[in-house]
């Protein structure tokens, strides 16, 4: 077993609208993150993850992800799986929590047109 608190998490602020808190499993077979939106991420364009799947559950608040074109809202309760190659974006108000499989890394994830 693995136990990680709150204050262990380490905070990246991936832009002025999306601050993630990564909690260091070490683990390279899955990790997870707490992510907190307050409007598009990115800012322009998109992102697609080339490695692992990222699941996002929906905490509090609402937004829309947009992947490949095809648009979803979403709000407290739900639950989206963004594939490997999809490129995607999101847009909102909301927290979430995102593990990734295998676990992310910024080596594998991109910013797109």
């Amino acid at each position: 077993m693995k136990e990680i608190h709150r204050e262990d998490a380490h905070k990246f602020q991936n832009s002025p609208v999306c601050a993630a808190f990564e909690y260091p499993l070490g683990d390279r077979d899955i990790n997870g993150a707490v992510i907190e939106l307050t409007g598009r991420y990115p800012d322009k364009g998109r992102v697609v993850n080339l490695r692992c799947k990222e699941l996002a559950y929906i905490v509090q608040g609402s937004g829309k992800l947009v992947v490949e074109g095809k648009e979803v809202e979403l709000k407290q309760g739900d639950l989206v799986l963004v594939e490997p190659g999809e490129r995607y974006f999101w847009d909102g108000k909301m927290t979430m929590f995102v593990p990734c499989a295998p676990a992310w890394t910024p080596e594998q994830h991109r910013e797109v047109e």
